[in-house]
């Protein structure tokens, strides 16, 4: 009964008031005190109840030396992994109770090879506990839950219980004020009368090695260790965000002397771009490559367009300065490689034809680069099968024309 008692009193379950509408007065304001009160941890089905720790033996038939935990309850949900209850009506000593903290003791050491082969801590194979991200090890904790229905009062029971298990419990003393619990057993005591007043909740929970009582949870738990783990996480993001500012104060630093060292156009005086920038400085043994290295890609073009219409002996021909209405009356440049137009093929792309189609196909091309995409389309009719068009039918037309055979007329070839 004491163990049922201590489960309602973990787990505190809320009555229905909508059932309880037909209850008197006196029922229904005892219900919504319970449900005013704190909410307790886990579910029915996060307790177990007489269950065996075998030192020797297998779960299903555990031999002698283990012994068996008056509940069991896992609550990962409420911040409770695993936790082991003893309860006591107060008819043990105190070194029965060692005995019984000593087979706990026995039963977290022992180690068995897992499903996947290797060796593992035997209660880590049955329940999942996570890791401990503060690199901390203890063992699961034990729970005393005294009721004091029996003669031994334990005001007297549990100071000498706690000299007789200190081994178990004790940690050792970090220097950043906390101690360290690695493989030891965090052992709390509480009475079930304060268990059902004030809940897993209540400052009630007194674990050994400590003063004050405490929450369940900070009993469990390792409050000032947490406190220091947060502590230092904060200075290494203090120390991450410092550095970050540095990397990025010193990269503005590299781009604004870069940007100083950025050359400008010596005609216009723009900036150059990172790839006019690195074409202007490269070299062949210690001679620039490029042949405007100060100007940027704009003035160079018109610069190299200026250089090329001073070398030409005639810059306008007789024939264009005479003749009015010219499609281009100013000597045009290949929209392709940018080179000016040779006499004959700025004559020739001035040639009137008939209708609004200028004769030459391609008018605003050089003459290289206009044989050049002539070359190109012929060798997409060969290997691709394209139609030519009307431009090309009739230079293939003309092509197919038979030779006029002497003494003959050459339309006799049409006659069928």
């Amino acid at each position: 009964m004491a163990v049922n008692e201590t489960v309602i009193a973990m787990l505190r379950p809320k009555p229905n008031m909508a059932r309880l509408a037909k209850d008197s007065a006196e029922v229904r304001a005892a219900a919504q005190a319970a449900v005013d009160l704190p909410d307790g941890i886990g579910t029915i089905a996060s307790f177990w109840t007489e269950v065996p720790l075998p030192a020797t033996g297998t779960w299903n038939t555990p031999g002698k030396g283990g012994a068996q935990a008056d509940i069991v309850l896992t609550a990962p949900q409420d911040g409770v992994g695993l936790l082991f209850i003893e309860v006591d009506n107060c008819h043990e000593t105190a070194e029965e109770l060692t005995d019984k903290l000593e087979k706990y003791a026995r039963f977290f050491r022992r180690k068995v090879k897992d499903t996947d082969g290797r060796e593992r801590a035997m209660w880590r194979t049955r329940w999942s506990v996570p890791a401990d991200p503060s690199a901390e090890h203890p063992y699961p904790p034990v729970l005393l839950v005294f009721n004091r229905i029996g003669e031994r009062n334990p005001n007297h029971t549990i100071p000498r219980l706690m000299q007789l298990t200190r081994h178990l419990w004790q940690g050792e003393w970090g220097e950043d004020g906390y101690h360290l619990y690695d493989n030891k057993i965090p052992i709390i005591a509480v009475g079930l009368n304060q268990l059902r007043e004030h809940g897993p909740v209540g400052k009630v929970f007194a674990r050994f090695g400590r003063s004050g009582p405490q929450t369940l949870l900070d009993a469990i738990g390792n409050p000032r260790l947490d406190a220091a783990i947060a502590r230092a996480r904060q200075r290494q993001r203090a120390l991450a965000q410092e550095r970050q500012a540095k990397a990025r104060q010193a990269a503005q630093e590299q781009a604004a002397e870069r940007e100083a060292r950025r050359p400008a156009c010596a005609t216009c005086g723009a900036r150059f771009t990172d790839e006019r920038w690195e074409a202007a400085e490269k070299t062949n043994w210690g001679v620039p490559l490029d042949t405007h290295p100060r100007l940027c890609d704009g003035c160079k073009h018109q610069a190299v367009a200026d250089a090329q219409e001073a070398d030409r002996p005639e810059p306008i021909p007789d024939w264009a300065q005479q003749t009015k209405f010219l499609r281009f009356p100013h000597r045009p440049r290949c929209t392709e490689c940018k080179a000016a137009f040779t006499n004959e093929r700025w004559k020739a792309v001035n040639r009137p034809g008939w209708g609004p189609v200028p004769v030459e196909a391609r008018p605003k091309l050089c003459g290289d680069c206009d044989r050049k995409e002539e070359e190109g389309i012929e060798r997409s009719f060969d290997e691709y099968g394209w139609t030519p068009g009307p431009r090309h039918q009739e230079e293939h037309q003309e092509q197919a024309l038979p030779e006029q055979k002497a003494g003959g007329t050459w339309l006799s070839c049409f006659r069928r």
